[in-house]
């Protein structure tokens, strides 16, 4: 584990990519100088590239390449991941990963605060500071419910929950000293568990 200011003084620069949200950010941070960001509501696909062109940088320059894992848009996250991957078959680099809940909790630094994030079927992830990242039904939620701003969700929100920025211009500065981020070896996104496929004995179809 690893916080950015150790992985900054130790690589010099970075390159960020941020899917999890319906805002896109990519920024690029340098040991030398100020963070550069860019941000857009576009699908990742489109915003993730861009970013990286309006930004004038060029990934296989970075020294490390950082990415949120998850919980979030598993799509936007995987489009991240891939990218990534293409990124070190040109100049094999650094990769970190983290996730999106354990920083916002992190940076509010409230023990009586659970973040949260639309995990399907009816369940939530759930993440207190200084916890594991729990996938729990609504019933189970309690206390002070904070939701990252642009996350989608498919079921209704609990009640009272609120919502706060997740803008990584703020959080990762607040979170700098944090050993927040895993060193990732093969880019995707985060899961709970593997997938669990229903199988069935297919059968000719009679008529009666």
């Amino acid at each position: 584990m690893s916080s950015l200011r150790q992985i900054i003084a130790s690589q010099g620069t970075a390159l960020v990519l941020d899917a999890a949200s319906s805002r896109v950010q990519v920024g690029w941070i340098d040991a030398n100088g100020p963070a550069a960001w860019w941000s857009e509501t576009e699908e990742a696909g489109v915003a993730l590239f861009r970013g990286v062109k309006q930004l004038g940088r060029n990934p296989t320059d970075a020294g490390a390449l950082i990415f949120c894992a998850g919980p979030g848009s598993i799509l936007g996250i995987r489009t991240a991941a891939t990218a990534i991957r293409t990124w070190l078959t040109l100049g094999n680099r650094p990769v970190f990963s983290y996730q999106s809940l354990e920083l916002v909790a992190r940076a509010l630094n409230q023990a009586d605060t659970t973040i949260i994030a639309d995990a399907r079927r009816q369940l939530w992830h759930a993440q207190i500071i200084g916890h594991p990242l729990q996938r729990v039904s609504a019933e189970a939620l309690t206390g002070r419910l904070v939701m990252p701003d642009g996350f989608r969700h498919w079921s209704a929100l609990p009640a009272g929950v609120e919502t706060t920025s997740y803008d990584l211009n703020v959080l990762l500065p607040a979170t700098a000293d944090e050993p927040i981020f895993h060193s990732c070896d093969d880019p995707d996104a985060f899961l709970h568990s593997e997938p669990d496929y229903k199988t069935w004995t297919p059968q000719i179809h009679r008529a009666p």
